[in-house]
């Protein structure tokens, strides 16, 4: 089922790094590297960090994948991925964030990893693809900004975890951590929430 889903995940995934550059108008060449970075990075570190063969290697439909999700993105119009519909490349993310924690734990607990370190490479493996991304952009990484985003990933992975402990359906398990990732990420978007910083209450007011 993980084998199934994983497309899913990077699809989705590489689809937030192909539209990056199509907004910084990059050429195709430019657009697949996004993509496949965006797609792979985090499952890689992933892999690397719990001693898994690195899953891209091994499997001959991972760079296909990301090279359609390109592909569609260049010959769509270029209007699609600006001024405003821009906002489609954060819920892209959003998206393959909410997927990509939950796959990643799921791989982890099949791996025989405990619970919390396999929640925590979910968070990794959601995450890791899209500061990637950004770096190479060379714009401010996502987790700098102060919006939701390694949270929405925990809360996926927490459950995801906590539920396949617990003895539960994997497919509701899974769906719903999905869903619940999805869901706060896309809160964080809508209504810019996020946590508070470091130093925001002055210490005269505690």
């Amino acid at each position: 089922m993980i084998a199934a889903l994983d497309p899913v995940g990077i699809a989705v995934t590489a689809l937030s790094g192909a539209l990056l550059a199509a907004r910084m108008r990059q050429t195709f060449v430019t657009m697949a590297f996004f993509a496949v970075l965006t797609g792979v990075g985090g499952g890689t570190v992933r892999d690397l960090l719990i001693g898994a063969p690195v899953f891209w290697v091994h499997n001959a439909w991972t760079a296909p994948v990301c090279l359609v999700v390109a592909l569609t993105v260049w010959f769509s119009p270029a209007r699609w991925w600006q001024g405003e519909s821009t906002r489609v490349i954060e819920w892209a993310d959003a998206a393959g964030l909410g997927a990509y924690a939950v796959l990643g734990t799921a791989k982890a607990l099949a791996l025989g990893v405990a619970p919390v370190p396999a929640a925590m490479m979910g968070v990794i493996t959601g995450c890791v693809g899209g500061v990637i991304r950004d770096v190479v952009a060379g714009r401010p990484s996502i987790i700098m900004r102060p919006e939701l985003y390694v949270t929405p990933a925990a809360l996926a992975s927490a459950i995801c975890a906590g539920g396949t402990v617990a003895g539960l359906s994997n497919m509701a398990v899974w769906s719903v951590a999905a869903l619940a990732g999805f869901g706060l990420r896309g809160a964080a978007i809508h209504w810019q929430l996020g946590l508070p910083a470091y130093g925001h209450v002055k210490d005269g007011d505690r």
